[in-house]
């Protein structure tokens, strides 16, 4: 699902997310009347009201109306939205786009290791992956910053690992992307890859990584040591697992 249709705005508002930022809207609060937002949108001033609320409405903005105009400024949220359409943009007249985010090695609460190793993940995992996966994943706990630039992961092409369901419960759809991991101190692994469930909301600040090795160990990696995660796409198609491991399923 694409950051517009999760946010209930259209193009025509994103034109105007896009102007607003041009005018210091990521920065702060900047000032501008609806007339001069329709000349600039070539549209009539009810049309650039109704953009605005719509913006407002979804919280991408905020806006405070005074009797000569109205201050506006981009929220966390429309520069997310932003973002997004920026490494759209970067995928069309780019090659090799990858996104990175920074944090900190972090415990789980276990319950990776027990996913993962589920038959119905684990064909798929050995099938669409190419590999199975160490029993566990990594967690990091992303950097305000890459918070932020995380939505702009929801514009790569996934791995799809489907859902599925035994004879007690039914396991929800995850996806993957590939990913590469650098250490403070140089080391990288590269054939990680995300993992999240797929679904609309998780733990935003929460990455998750498997791999067929155990990447602690691996990197000699610890709780509180900084990574890097390159996150990008394969050649020609998807990525990644589990409902239930956005949870959290650490390293063990």
């Amino acid at each position: 699902m694409s950051v517009l249709a999760e946010s209930a705005v259209g193009h025509d508002e994103l034109a105007v997310l896009k102007l607003l930022a041009l005018e210091g809207g990521l920065e702060g609060d900047v000032k501008i009347s609806c007339s001069r937002l329709a000349e600039r949108l070539d549209a009539s001033n009810q049309t650039a009201s109704r953009r605005l609320q719509r913006l407002e409405t979804a919280t991408l903005l905020e806006r405070d109306t005074v009797s000569d105009g109205q201050w506006v400024a981009i929220t966390e949220e429309g520069e997310r939205v932003l973002r997004a359409e920026y490494e759209e943009y970067r995928r069309i007249f780019e090659t090799g786009t990858e996104i990175e985010l920074d944090g900190t090695v972090t415990s789980g609460m276990g319950e990776g290791r027990h996913y993962i190793s589920l038959s119905g993940y684990k064909r798929q995992f050995e099938e669409r992956l190419g590999y199975e996966p160490f029993p566990g994943t990594l967690n990091v706990e992303l950097r305000e910053e890459s918070v932020r630039r995380r939505s702009a992961v929801a514009s790569l092409e996934p791995i799809p690992i489907d859902g599925w369901e035994d004879e007690e419960r039914t396991y929800g759809p995850a996806v993957c992307q590939p990913a590469t991991i650098e250490t403070a101190t140089g080391e990288t692994y590269e054939g990680a890859h995300t993992i999240a469930p797929e679904r609309t909301h998780h733990d935003e600040d929460q990455l998750e990584l498997i791999a067929p090795d155990k990447l602690r160990e691996e990197l000699d990696l610890a709780d509180g040591d900084h990574v890097t995660v390159y996150v990008g796409e394969e050649d020609g198609g998807p990525a990644s697992p589990a409902e239930s491991t956005a949870d959290g399923g650490d390293e063990r």
